[in-house]
C-alpha cells in the first residue's frame, strides 16, 4: 500500500460532495478516478495533496512516499527556459554527478588513507549514480520533452512566454522526470496531440511507480489503468480492470439490480392479486389464507427502484428529410495561410449514412477543412459539391455559432422563432438547463455548458448532414456516451474532427487521415485505422480517394473488414434490444404510477359509498395489473435474448 484514503467526506455550502470515500493504491498500481462533472474528482485530489482539508476521514501515505500532482490549472511564470526547468527536475542527479567529478580530481592528488577514504566515497557515489540511471539523464530530458510534443528548437523558450497548454506540458514533463513514488494527474491529455498521448500511455504503462488519474479520455484509461474508482452521488465504488471492463461490469450491475427489483415487484403484484381473489371469496378459510399471505408479504425486504443513470442529457438527432445518396464531393481542394501550406489537391466523397472521422497532426488543417466545407472559409482552389436535399448542421468547438450577449433562451428562440416557449424550455431541460438557468447569459457559461447549448441547437436543426468539430471537448464521460448513442442512431450523415479515440472507435465507419501530402482513406473505426497504419497498409492513393472499391478491398484485407462489419451489425442488434428494454421499462413505470393514483382514488372517503365508482376503479386496476404481468414477461424475455 502506498496511499490509503479512509472514509473521506467533504461538503461545500451544506452540500455533500464526497461521502465516506475509501480506497487503496498499491505500489506500482495504475488507477483512475471517474465520475460526472461536479462529482468531486478534483476535490478528492486536492484533499489527497493537502490543498483542501477533509471534513472527516484520513489520507495516509506509506512512510517516505514522494508524490507529484498535475492539476488542470497551471500557473507558471518562471523566467527559466523549458530545458532549464528540466535541469532543475534533475538537480539531485546533477549535483551527484558534480560531486563525483570533484572526487575524481581530488583522487588524482591523494595518497594513503586519504586516498582510501576518497575511493570508498567514490565507489558509494558512483553506485548511487548508476542506480539512479545517472548516465542517461540528458537523454531522458530530451526523450520526455520530445515525447510530449516539444521540438529541440523550443527547448530554449522561456516558460513565461508559453501558452497555458504548453505550460501544462512543461509541468507534466517535469513530473515524469522527477519520478516520484506516486503521480497524480488531473486531465493529463487535454493539451496533447494523439502522438503525445500514445507516448504518455507507453511511459505510464511502463512506469515503476504508482499513478492515479482523473481523465475523460476513455481510450487512454483503457491503455493505462488496471483499477477504476467510481464516484457517483458522493459514494465510492472500486472496480478492477480498465475503463471498458469497468463499463461492462457497471452495466451488468445496473441491469442485475433492475432485474431483481422488477422480479420482486412482479412477485409482490402476484401475491397481492392472489390475496385480493382470496378475500373476494368471502369465506373464513380463504380470508385466513389471505391474511397469512399478507403477513408474509409484509416481511419482504422491499428493494428500492435503482436509478439506471443519473440526471443526463437527452439527445435525439433526426433529419427532417432524407438526402440523396451522394452527400459531399470535393475535387482538387487547396488551402494555405501565407507561407503556411495546409493541404493541396484534396479529393473525397461522402455517401449518405456514413460517419466519417478526420484525423491528422495538430496544424494539419482539419478544422480549416470543416470550415471550408461549411462555407465559413474560402478555399484557394478546388470544387465542393453537395448532393440533392443536403441540409447541414454545424457544431463549432470554438462556439462561434453562439452569441455571448444573448441568454440561453434567446439563443434558441432567435434561431428557431416558430418554437413555443414550452417547447424551448423542454428542449433546454433535456440539456440540463432548467428554471432560471435558461436566462443565463451565454458569455458567462463554462465550456461544457456552451457545448450543451450548441448541441441543443444542432438537435433542433433537423439537418441530414452533421459536421462536428471536437464535439466531446468539455463533455464528461456520461455525456460523451449519450452523444455516441445519438450518432449511432442517427439516420443522416456525419463528418467530424475529434481527438477522442474512444468516441471515434464507437462511431466512425470510415477514417480520413489528413497530411500536407494528401489524405488517406481507411474503411473502419479507430482500432482498424491504427492496425492498418502500424502494418504500413495504405488503403487509398493519397491524391485520389475515389479509387475503385476493388482496389481498396485488395489493400484492406477482406477478413478484417468483414469482421468489423459483423461487429457493427451486432452492435446495432444490441442497440435495438436495449431500446426495446427501455420502452418496456417505461411502460411498466407508467402503469405502476397509474395504479398508485387509482389506489389513492379508491381510498378517498367520498368514494367509499360509491359502488359504481369503486367497481370502475377496480376494473381499471385489474386491467392494468394484467397488462403489467404481460410487460414483466416481455421484459424477462428481452433479457434472455
Amino acid at each position: 500500500m502506498i496511499l490509503s484514503c479512509q472514509k473521506i467526506s467533504k461538503a461545500f455550502g451544506g452540500k455533500n460532495v464526497l461521502n465516506n470515500i475509501s480506497f487503496l493504491i498499491n505500489e506500482g498500481e495504475k488507477a483512475a478516478v471517474i465520475g460526472i462533472n461536479g462529482a468531486g474528482k478534483t476535490t478528492l485530489f486536492k484533499i489527497i495533496t493537502g490543498e483542501y482539508e477533509a471534513d472527516s476521514g484520513e489520507v495516509v501515505f506509506q512512510r517516505d512516499t514522494t508524490y507529484s500532482y498535475l492539476s488542470q490549472v497551471i500557473d507558471v511564470s518562471s523566467r527559466r527556459t523549458i530545458y532549464e526547468e528540466m535541469l532543475d527536475a534533475k538537480k539531485d542527479i546533477i549535483e551527484l554527478e558534480q560531486r563525483i567529478h570533484s572526487l575524481e580530481k581530488e583522487i588524482s592528488h591523494q595518497q594513503g588513507e586519504e586516498l582510501a577514504a576518497s575511493m570508498s566515497s567514490y565507489s558509494r557515489l558512483t553506485q548511487q549514480y548508476e542506480n539512479a540511471n545517472g548516465y542517461a539523464w540528458k537523454s531522458e530530458i530530451v526523450g520526455v520533452l520530445k515525447g510530449l510534443g516539444f521540438t529541440e528548437s523550443e527547448f530554449d523558450t522561456p516558460i513565461y512566454t508559453l501558452s497555458g497548454g504548453q505550460k501544462t506540458r512543461v509541468a507534466l514533463s517535469r513530473i515524469l522526470l522527477v519520478k516520484p513514488d506516486l503521480i497524480l494527474l488531473d486531465e493529463p491529455t487535454n493539451h496533447l496531440d494523439m502522438d503525445a498521448i500514445r507516448w504518455l500511455e507507453t511511459f505510464l504503462s511502463n512506469y515503476r511507480g504508482s499513478v492515479l488519474i482523473v481523465s475523460h479520455d476513455r481510450y487512454f484509461l483503457d491503455k493505462v489503468v488496471t483499477k477504476v474508482i467510481e464516484i457517483e452521488q458522493g459514494e465510492c465504488n472500486v472496480f478492477l480492470g480498465n475503463y471498458t471492463q469497468y463499463a461492462q461490469k457497471k452495466k451488468a450491475q445496473r441491469e442485475a439490480q433492475m432485474k431483481q427489483y422488477l422480479n420482486q415487484q412482479q412477485e409482490i403484484a402476484h401475491q397481492e392479486e392472489v390475496i385480493s381473489k382470496l378475500r373476494s371469496f368471502n369465506r373464513e378459510k380463504s380470508i385466513k389464507r389471505a391474511e397469512s399471505r399478507e403477513k408474509m408479504l409484509q416481511k419482504i425486504d422491499r428493494l428500492e427502484k435503482p436509478m439506471m443513470i443519473n440526471q443526463k442529457m437527452k439527445i435525439r438527432l433526426e433529419p427532417e428529410i432524407i438526402s440523396g445518396n451522394d452527400v459531399l464531393t470535393i475535387e482538387g481542394l487547396t488551402k494555405s495561410f501565407g507561407e503556411n501550406h495546409l493541404f493541396s489537391n484534396l479529393n473525397m466523397e461522402i455517401k449518405r449514412g456514413e460517419v466519417v472521422g478526420i484525423l491528422g497532426a495538430n496544424g494539419a488543417g482539419k478544422t480549416t477543412l470543416l470550415k471550408i466545407i461549411n462555407r465559413h472559409l474560402r478555399a484557394d482552389k478546388g470544387k465542393i459539391a453537395y448532393g440533392a436535399k443536403v441540409s447541414i448542421g454545424y457544431y463549432d468547438q470554438e462556439q462561434h455559432v453562439l452569441n455571448d450577449d444573448k441568454t440561453i433562451f434567446e439563443e434558441i428562440s432567435d434561431a428557431y422563432p416558430k418554437l413555443t416557449n414550452l417547447k424551448i424550455r423542454n428542449v433546454l431541460a433535456a440539456f440540463l438547463f432548467t428554471g432560471d438557468d435558461v436566462f443565463q447569459q451565454i458569455g458567462t457559461l463554462s465550456g461544457g455548458e456552451k457545448g450543451r447549448v450548441s448541441l441543443a441547437k444542432l438537435m433542433l436543426s433537423n439537418a441530414n448532414f452533421i459536421i462536428l468539430d471536437e464535439p466531446t471537448n468539455h463533455l464528461d464521460i456520461q455525456s460523451r456516451e449519450i452523444l455516441e448513442d445519438a450518432i449511432r442512431d442517427y439516420e443522416g450523415t456525419v463528418l467530424y474532427v475529434s481527438h477522442d479515440r474512444y468516441f471515434i472507435n464507437q462511431t466512425a465507419t470510415r477514417i480520413l487521415d489528413l497530411s500536407p501530402s494528401g489524405m488517406v482513406n481507411y474503411r473502419g473505426n479507430y482500432n482498424y485505422y491504427l492496425e492498418q497504419k502500424e502494418a504500413g497498409n495504405i488503403e487509398a492513393d493519397s491524391d485520389d480517394l475515389t479509387k475503385k472499391e476493388e482496389s481498396e478491398t485488395e489493400k484492406t484485407g477482406l477478413s478484417s473488414k468483414e469482421e468489423w462489419l459483423r461487429s457493427r451489425e451486432e452492435a446495432a442488434r444490441q442497440r435495438k434490444l436495449e431500446n426495446d428494454l427501455k420502452k418496456t421499462e417505461k411502460k411498466i413505470n407508467q402503469l405502476e404510477a397509474e395504479n398508485e393514483k387509482i389506489q389513492e382514488e379508491i381510498n378517498l372517503p367520498e368514494n367509499s359509498t360509491d359502488a359504481e365508482k369503486l367497481t370502475e376503479l377496480s376494473a381499471r386496476l385489474e386491467e392494468n395489473e394484467e397488462a403489467l404481468l404481460k410487460l414483466y414477461e416481455d421484459w424477462e424475455n428481452l433479457q434472455t435474448i
